[in-house]
């Protein structure tokens, strides 16, 4: 085994840790009983995770393959790809990684999802879009595939190494992963894949027709008027003039939904791959009950008396994620609790925003000298530093009783509220008058607000923690209390001259009403 320790060092390292022939096999896994349904009948099923490339896809090796015959050193400057995907991703981290070309240009079909489109983006690809089937034939002059071989052909400095036509696509498979297939599973009976531009079957069938022809080989094509990505139906088939006929025994048709379905079985139990695998695994199911039902799955077994079947896992499922929902529906999906909260709260939390009192206090107020000595309660010792609101959420007469000197009063929650962080619809209905209020506030409000260092206090310190980030999100300076007023009061427990404000202390009482304040019931919906 090259490279058993999967370690890659020196210039050379991303090379070595590309190259097949640098780096171990890629795995070849034996899928659990509970995803194989002929397992008492002697089938053995695994997989070859392809998709366990460093391109994570199993177009790698033929993307490695064209380029290192395609690339002309010193003369070559951008390719050119009509691609799905798979290829043309593999096609720029290796045109980057082994030629240091960084202009690499994909082609594809307008129908192509938005997260594919993004993937593509993410990895520098330039993308063109065309028109017309999404899959067009590669012979059809009006499509990508046309379009970017002329291109090739207008420019030196080009090339287009055309997946579709160049024989050194498939022929990368008998280079490297029919090897390392049957280096792994010498007792291999049949061989299962998928069949776009055919070459991978091409060249795993022409492989093991020669290197072992007791092997079966099944090609599986897309059922008619649905569409897997990757794979092609039978009848975009005809035109590829790879010599894909002489490569399989038997060809099976499979839908969207069945694929699908599959891969996120096997993605649950482990093995995390998209949707051409449950593509290809749920065509091996098909062979396999053919044979079973006509009597000669037997005939395929061999000497041990087990049947032991390969499929190939061609690549991930993250940017197909939306296509699963779309196609298998919500009931394959487990429920998002609390979900009405995916549209509230939306805003950034930071624990600096959160004081603790002692440090808001110091933040928020000075002491007036004149009266440090005096006989009169604290809160008529300090008062707010300048260019500062204290804004004060409780209801009116717990305001009354006790408050911070300087406070206004702006009722938003009752006492007796839970926190909204302990109930999702007590904080979804606080936050939208929150942000209905803070919107557009009242001229009272603007001017509390503007330019100004904002304190936020309620009973527990979490509402105000909420009015905090919806605040800073608006562009205010907004601090909040950990804990609230029931932490004040716990500080001013502890200190011999904590705040005592009551109303004879002659504090001025200011408060801003705003129109019908949350009675409890009423936040939860």
């Amino acid at each position: 085994m090259a490279n058993p320790l999967n370690v890659y060092r020196g210039p050379d390292s991303v090379r070595s840790y590309f190259h097949p022939e640098s780096s171990p096999p890629l795995p070849l896994v034996e899928i659990p009983d509970c995803l194989n349904p002929y397992r008492r009948d002697g089938v053995r099923i695994y997989a070859k995770m392809m998709s366990m490339h460093p391109a994570n896809n199993v177009k790698s090796m033929p993307a490695l393959n064209l380029l290192e015959n395609s690339v002309e050193k010193g003369k070559t400057q951008t390719v050119i790809e009509y691609s799905s995907g798979s290829t043309v991703i593999s096609m720029s981290l290796i045109a980057r990684v082994f030629h240091n070309l960084c202009d690499v240009r994909a082609y594809l079909s307008n129908k192509t999802s938005p997260a594919k489109l993004r993937l593509m983006q993410f990895f520098g690809l330039d993308i063109t879009l065309f028109g017309g089937p999404s899959q067009p034939e590669p012979d059809d002059e009006r499509g990508g595939i046309r379009a970017a071989e002329r291109q090739a052909k207008e420019d030196d400095s080009k090339i287009n190494p055309n997946q579709y036509d160049n024989d050194d696509n498939w022929k990368a498979h008998i280079r490297w992963t029919g090897p390392q297939i049957l280096g792994q599973l010498p007792e291999i009976n049949v061989l299962c894949a998928g069949m776009g531009t055919s070459g991978t079957m091409t060249g795993l069938g022409t492989y093991f027709k020669n290197a072992k022809p007791t092997v079966y080989r099944v090609g599986v094509c897309t059922a008619p008027g649905d569409r897997v990505p990757g794979p092609r139906s039978h009848a975009l088939l005809a035109p590829v003039q790879f010599p894909w006929k002489s490569s399989v025994d038997h060809m099976e048709e499979v839908g969207s939904h069945d694929s699908f379905s599959l891969s996120l079985s096997l993605c649950r139990e482990g093995l995390v791959c998209g949707p051409s695998s449950g593509f290809n695994l749920k065509g091996l199911y098909q062979f396999i009950a053919r044979r079973k039902a006509d009597g000669s799955l037997a005939e395929l077994a061999g000497e041990d008396g087990e049947l032991h079947c390969v499929f190939l896992c061609c690549d991930l499922p993250y940017q197909y994620i939306n296509e699963y929902f779309d196609k298998l529906g919500a009931e394959y999906f487990p429920t998002i609790h609390n979900e009405h909260l995916t549209k509230v709260d939306l805003h950034r939390y930071d624990d600096r925003w959160e004081k603790e009192p002692a440090d808001a206090l110091d933040l928020f107020f000075t002491q007036d000298d004149a009266l440090a000595s005096a006989l009169v309660p604290i809160t008529s010792k300090v008062k707010p530093q300048p260019q500062t609101s204290i804004i004060d959420f409780r209801q009116p007469l717990d305001f009354h009783d006790f408050h911070l000197p300087g406070s206004v009063n702006v009722p938003f929650v009752h006492e007796d509220t839970p926190s909204p962080f302990s109930e999702p619809y007590i904080l979804e209905s606080l936050w939208k008058r929150l942000e209905e209020t803070f919107k557009a506030p009242s001229k009272e409000l603007r001017d509390l607000l503007r330019g100004r260092r904002i304190l936020l206090l309620c009973y527990d310190g979490d509402s105000a923690r909420v009015a905090t980030s919806v605040l800073r999100a608006k562009g205010h300076e907004a601090d909040s209390i950990r804990g609230g007023f029931k932490a004040l009061r716990r500080l001013r427990e502890k200190s011999d001259s904590g705040f005592r404000a009551r109303n004879e202390t002659g504090v001025e009482v200011i408060a801003v009403h705003l129109p019908s304040p949350i009675p409890v019931a009423a936040q939860v919906v």
